[in-house]
């Protein structure tokens, strides 16, 4: 495995995670729970199971995307040094943005799932229909330019089969995040479970952002060494100083 898919394997988790606390996501942690689809006549376990399945195929929509333009990439021959430059690029781009820094954050693209499907299609379409929307990225709520830099990475790596895998790896991870909800047995652990996603949200957003940074660093690192890390790294700090006093100004877009 080559530091780069390892990189993108890296962000396609972390920005799965994040994108949990979209409006569409923290929906589905109230919609598919073992309470709700008792109520509807379905098993959650089965729901739950679609619901993973849908976007994990979701990812490896959007996995292959990335890997027509990996046959592209690959095409060019960029060298490592070229290679390592647009990664450190691409996240510090991404930082930037997810930290506000141009004036506007995430979320990006304000689309919710269509609730009307619980009501008129069967479990299997409802939970796969709405994982494969989740898993794909761009369908829903953005809540992070993690997202679009997991599909860069992936491209980058010119390699098809390494795009495709990290795009499996994003929706899989996105997925499973409705597994949070299998113990939920009361409504009350149900307001619980949201009490504390609301209450990690800011920390998990500063946190990803950092993560984003890192990566800009590294990357740095391998194209420039140390010298182009360091510029990197004060340009990085640069960015946030300028986006925290922003931040209770700075809306999502």
């Amino acid at each position: 495995m080559t530091p780069l898919l390892a990189t993108a394997l890296g962000v396609a988790v972390v920005a799965a995670a994040r994108s949990t606390w979209s409006p569409c996501g923290l929906s589905m942690l109230s919609t598919i729970t073992p309470m709700a689809e008792r109520a509807r006549g379905h098993r959650y376990g089965v729901t739950a199971t679609w619901f993973v399945v849908g976007a994990a195929l979701g990812g490896l929509t959007l996995g292959a995307v990335a890997a027509l333009v990996a046959v592209g990439v690959g095409a060019l021959g960029l060298s490592t040094t070229a290679v390592a430059t647009i990664a450190a690029v691409l996240a510090g781009t991404a930082a930037a943005v997810d930290a506000g820094t141009f004036g506007r954050r995430p979320p990006f693209f304000r689309r919710q799932v269509d609730d009307a499907w619980l009501s008129t299609y069967r479990a299997w379409v409802y939970g796969g229909g709405f994982g494969w929307q989740i898993g794909v990225g761009f369908a829903t709520y953005i809540m992070t330019a993690g997202v679009a830099l997991t599909a860069l990475l992936a491209a980058l790596t010119g390699s098809p089969a390494a795009a495709l895998l990290v795009g499996v790896v994003f929706g899989t991870a996105r997925g499973l995040v409705v597994l949070l909800g299998a113990g939920l047995r009361s409504p009350a652990a149900l307001g619980a479970l949201h009490a504390r996603l609301d209450a990690l949200e800011a920390p998990v957003r500063w946190g990803v952002t950092v993560a984003w940074a890192a990566v800009a660093v590294g990357a740095a690192a391998v194209a420039g060494g140390p010298v182009a890390a360091a510029v990197t790294a004060l340009a990085m700090v640069a960015a946030v100083g300028i986006a925290i006093p922003l931040a209770p100004r700075v809306a999502p877009s």
